[in-house]
């Protein structure tokens, strides 16, 4: 078997990322900054290294693995590592090992705890989330003297921009993370010079970016959260003391249902025409191991449990629950009716939809002269809260939400239906005589303590 391999030098900032010793490498900020090659060099070079290296390559999603890493490695490494289809693994004649892997959801992470590896590259780290990437961290260990080390490349936006702007661009470390630990090397697409002179209109494409892309993707700018949907969403706003709401403003509960997730929200609308999410169901597999997800009879007395005795205007859900099913004839909607929930119909147009969502949570200026959304969350309904926030926009529909990371969807997916069927005009401002309302029925010194 042959033992060379067709080497191009490293550019100067490729060169930095290769010496780097630090144990957990960040590289990247700009588009078109040669990351996916430094990946993949970098693994082949320290497989060849060290003989026994056990190496994972992660990105978000099986297609994106296979074009940006699988493909290639397979031709560079023809005749010097032999390639297991099966487990998508690379074996050296040393015994070193290139495992490829990929988390499409949240929970598909837990599939490597326990396993250990010396090396992990978590190509794109933006896509994935700050959970994913701490349960990884956990792999990084082995009774061996190998370097342990993480390479991580990114650009500015995704899901994961937070943690990772914290820990390699601001350097706010927690208790635990050693400043020493973490070096962050930028690279733009000027840098790429091979890039640059074959594809010389690269940059004027990123140029024509609508702003907030261009100046994450092409100027590697991190205070501008890239792709993020609902700028509007601001936490100190939207989240609010918990209080005990009348009985006679309307009740609703609005659903997105499968055996991947049930997610259910309690909202109920006052007076003035104000939303107040104040209970959620969020149960099913995409939270991993453990959970099965509810069959619809299971998710019929959850909803019921979650409307807690309230009079429910509606129990909204998507069109789909109404398709009959083959082998019995009936739907999903049908079997909620036996057990005592009658569902209505919501839309089920996506980008109408999410524009509707946004109509809630714009903050308009109240008789006062202070802002607020028309729409608020009790702290309790902690999916929702954490979920909408991080959806991003979709690259081929720029107007409608990403469906991926999944797990992310299915909260966001019920409130669109609640929003859709009750749409708010994007002229009206809240009142804040609800406000004083709220105060007559729970002053704020008590609305701590009653959570629905």
């Amino acid at each position: 078997m042959a033992t060379e391999i067709a080497y191009p030098p490293p550019q100067p900032k490729q060169e930095l990322f290769f010496a780097a010793r630090e144990r957990f490498v960040c590289y990247g900020g700009a588009r078109g900054g040669g990351k996916s090659w430094c990946v993949r060099h970098k693994a082949i070079l320290m497989a060849v290294r060290y003989a026994g290296l056990r190496t994972l390559i992660l990105r978000r999603t099986l297609v994106e693995l296979r074009e940006n890493h699988i493909r290639p490695m397979r031709r560079l490494l023809r005749g010097v590592a032999e390639y297991r289809a099966t487990d998508k693994t690379f074996e050296f004649p040393n015994g070193s090992l290139i495992v490829f892997g990929y988390c499409d959801s949240e929970s598909d992470v837990e599939q490597y705890q326990g396993q250990e590896y010396d090396v992990i590259f978590l190509d794109e780290a933006t896509h994935f989330t700050e959970y994913q990437y701490a349960t990884l961290t956990a792999c990084l260990r082995g009774a061996n003297d190998f370097p342990k080390r993480m390479y991580l490349t990114c650009n500015p936006g995704g899901v994961g921009h937070a943690w990772v702007k914290r820990l390699f661009i601001e350097r706010n470390f927690r208790d635990g993370e050693r400043p020493e630990d973490y070096v962050f090397i930028p690279a733009r697409v000027t840098d790429n010079r091979i890039l640059m002179e074959k594809d010389p209109e690269y940059v004027r494409r990123l140029d024509n970016l609508p702003h907030g892309l261009r100046e994450a993707w092409r100027d590697g700018n991190w205070d501008v959260f890239a792709g993020r949907y609902f700028t509007e969403w601001n936490r100190e706003l939207h989240v609010c003391e918990p209080f005990v709401p009348p009985e006679h403003w309307r009740w609703y509960v609005t659903m997105d249902y499968g055996l991947d997730m049930l997610a259910a929200l309690l909202i109920c609308v006052d007076e003035h025409g104000g939303a107040w999410v104040v209970g959620e169901v969020y149960e099913g597999r995409d939270l991993g191991d453990g959970h099965d997800g509810l069959i619809v009879s299971e998710a019929a007395e959850a909803v019921k449990h979650l409307a807690g005795g309230h009079s429910v205007t509606a129990y909204l859900a998507p069109p789909d629950l109404w398709n009959a099913r083959q082998e019995t004839g009936r739907s999903v909607a049908d079997i909620f009716a036996e057990h005592g929930v009658w569902l209505t119909r919501t839309g089920n147009e996506r980008v109408d939809g999410w524009m509707a969502v946004k109509e809630w949570l714009k903050p308009r200026r109240c008789e006062d002269g202070t802002e607020r959304p028309q729409m608020r969350f009790f702290p309790n309904c902690r999916n929702i809260i954490r979920t909408l926030p991080l959806l991003q926009y979709d690259e081929h529909r720029p107007n409608d939400v990403a469906n991926t990371p999944h797990e992310l969807t299915h909260a966001p997916d019920a409130l669109r239906g609640f929003c859709v069927y009750r749409t708010v005009s994007a002229g009206e401002p809240p009142s804040c005589a609800r406000e004083k309302l709220i105060d007559k029925i729970a002053p704020k010194s008590k609305r701590r303590n009653h959570v629905i």
